[in-house]
């Protein structure tokens, strides 16, 4: 037994190493050389979160500047506002869900269309129409538009075009007549972000290059210098990404050539392949089509009907079955044909080359969005335990139009520009658990 001497010596000695153990506090974030008081991102559907083919308030909420901005109060980060459908009208424009899998696997999709924010339409003479949403009358730091491109950014009437811009802009078509550029630069403002220019490219590869036009390469370069300068006009300091390589995302790579001649040969073994229409140059200003056997490098878009392969259809030759002729060939908006790919391949590494040139002059933080996205096709990543690739819906990262981003897709998108930000500017802006957030959704 202890004697009361040893337990007073033994009391002693405890609260004398309790009074040497060493505390431990959490670290401090720091903002390093910038400052995140007036976060605003500058951008296109993927800057506003749309996802699912459609703009709508789940996607809203985890866009990545969302998620930037949530992690940049740690380090003296501000309120951060978005033009938000409202509750009573989540859906938006609407968007795809997906309620099942046929026998073979391919997923069944459903358009939701129950709580749109539609106000109604405007026919712009000389355009067409132009569907009208909810106007937004809050704040807002998040200047995402569906839809635009850089080429849009300094053109006057484009309020009254898009009915995504239009809804930030207090008035109502066509009276409309402040630029993009103009819009995001009118308040004060400490950081940004821009992710503008994929849509100078991906309007062409997703039309299969016969509904959109390709960027000009100078003009392109003169409008991100505009910008950039616009931007940073009173030292603000930012991160800007670069362009990925479209012919990687899922919307060019679920429905394969070999894929749809593999199923053909089932039903008749003696078939050769599918023709397509296809571009006869990689040289932009040579426009002539021809039909030819496709390719795996051609790429069929996601949204092409493969029940129409082999139904007889009209033409000068009378009544042949759908791509399986040279008469008959697969219509050139449902491919991306290799010369289609390398045109995008080119006009990218263009368009990169410029805004890594312009960040460099400028001092500001690159997330270099073409290598991740490509890296992510051909080796996938394991991030916070979760394996992801750029496989249609089972990847993890693009949602249900195989172009845009998950909740999970948007996550790392935003780990990523807060790692090029905590590098340039030696900030301690906190990252996200991507397990956290979700793919795509089974409803």
């Amino acid at each position: 037994m202890k004697t009361l001497k040893q337990y007073i010596y033994l009391s002693a000695g405890l609260l004398s190493l309790a009074s040497c153990k060493p505390s431990f506090e959490t670290p401090t974030g720091t903002k390093g050389s910038a400052d995140f008081t007036r976060y605003i991102s500058v951008g296109n559907s993927l800057t506003a979160g749309y996802a699912d083919g459609g703009l709508y308030l789940e996607g809203q909420l985890n866009s990545y500047p969302s998620i930037i901005a949530k992690q940049m109060e740690a380090v003296g980060g501000g309120t951060f506002a978005q033009p938000l459908f409202n509750a009573d009208q989540p859906d938006g424009s609407g968007y795809l869900k997906l309620t099942g899998f046929n026998p073979d696997g391919t997923p069944i999709t459903t358009t939701v269309k129950d709580k749109h924010a539609v106000r109604g339409t405007a026919d712009i003479p000389g355009f067409g129409t132009v569907t009208l949403y909810t106007k937004y009358t809050g704040d807002i730091n998040n200047y995402g538009v569906p839809g635009i491109k850089l080429q849009q950014i300094t053109y006057a009437p484009y309020g009254n075009l898009n009915g995504f811009f239009e809804r930030m802009l207090p008035g109502n078509p066509p009276t409309n007549t402040t630029t993009y550029l103009d819009f995001v630069t009118a308040k004060p403002f400490t950081f940004f972000t821009n992710w503008l220019g994929n849509n100078d490219v991906l309007g062409y590869a997703t039309s299969g290059g016969a509904g959109d036009v390709l960027t000009d390469k100078t003009q392109f370069n003169q409008l991100y210098n505009l910008a950039v300068a616009k931007l940073t006009a009173a030292g603000q300091k930012g991160a800007v990404a670069t362009i990925p390589d479209v012919s990687t995302i899922p919307y060019f790579n679920t429905i394969t050539v070999d894929a749809i001649v593999a199923g053909v040969k089932k039903a008749n073994p003696t078939v050769a392949g599918i023709y397509i229409s296809a571009r006869t140059s990689s040289v932009l200003a040579t426009t002539t089509y021809a039909p030819r056997l496709a390719t795996s490098i051609d790429r069929i878009i996601l949204t092409f009907d493969t029940k129409k392969i082999g139904q007889l259809v009209t033409t000068p030759f009378g009544n042949l079955p759908y791509g399986l002729t040279q008469y008959s060939p697969v219509d050139n908006q449902y491919v991306l044909d290799v010369n289609e790919i390398a045109l995008t391949k080119e006009y990218v590494t263009a368009y990169n080359t410029t805004i890594k040139a312009v960040a460099a002059s400028k001092g500001l933080a690159v997330f270099d969005a073409y290598t991740f996205l490509n890296d992510l096709k051909t080796t996938g990543k394991v991030i916070d335990g979760v394996s992801l690739n750029s496989n249609y819906i089972s990847g993890g990262v693009f949602s249900l139009d195989g172009i845009h981003l998950t909740p999970r897709g948007y996550a790392i998108v935003a780990n990523e520009f807060i790692k090029a930000i905590n590098a340039q500017y030696s900030s301690s802006i906190p990252q996200v658990n991507i397990s956290a957030y979700n793919g795509v959704k089974f409803l």
